[in-house]
């Protein structure tokens, strides 16, 4: 059974899905919408994010979930490898997972990413540079990239 915690944070709230096991779901929302049961493993993990966005935590070692199809599986993993501070294409990581002409399907595979922050989606950028598409908003990528750029030595 999955619980959810709810934590402010520098982006608005933070909701954190977690089992007796693992966080399954790290996302921004707009409000809080289920019974609000913060966990040690919920905890956590926000302890974790709040590290990262002060810049004194570049991985993550709190036990996490990754439940989706075995593309998007794939997406996930190629994101994880993307080393703080750097950026891929959509077509890099489509690459990636062994299908270059899946660009379209890896953003789709990034809009479903239940752990943002933790699986760096916001790392992918378009072709030409641009930021594009981010759950939390483009604001938020914006931020966080600029963030990984100036911890970077």
């Amino acid at each position: 059974m999955i619980e959810y915690a709810f934590y402010d944070f520098e982006f608005g709230i933070l909701e954190i899905g977690y089992t007796n096991t693992a966080v399954v779901l790290l996302k921004p929302v707009e409000k809080i919408d289920a019974d609000n049961k913060p966990s040690a493993l919920s905890d956590l993990a926000f302890e974790q994010v709040c590290e990262y966005l002060k810049g004194h935590r570049k991985t993550f070692d709190f036990p996490y979930e990754l439940h989706g199809t075995d593309f998007q599986k794939k997406v996930w993993d190629a994101l994880r490898r993307i080393p703080y501070g750097e950026t891929r294409t959509y077509k890099e990581i489509a690459g990636a997972v062994g299908n270059p002409k899946a660009s379209r399907a890896v953003g789709m595979a990034n809009n479903k990413n239940p752990l943002i922050i933790v699986v760096p989606c916001h790392r992918v950028i378009g072709a030409n540079g641009n930021l594009v598409g981010y759950a939390g908003g483009l604001d938020m990528k914006k931020a966080l990239l600029e963030l990984e750029r100036k911890e970077v030595w």
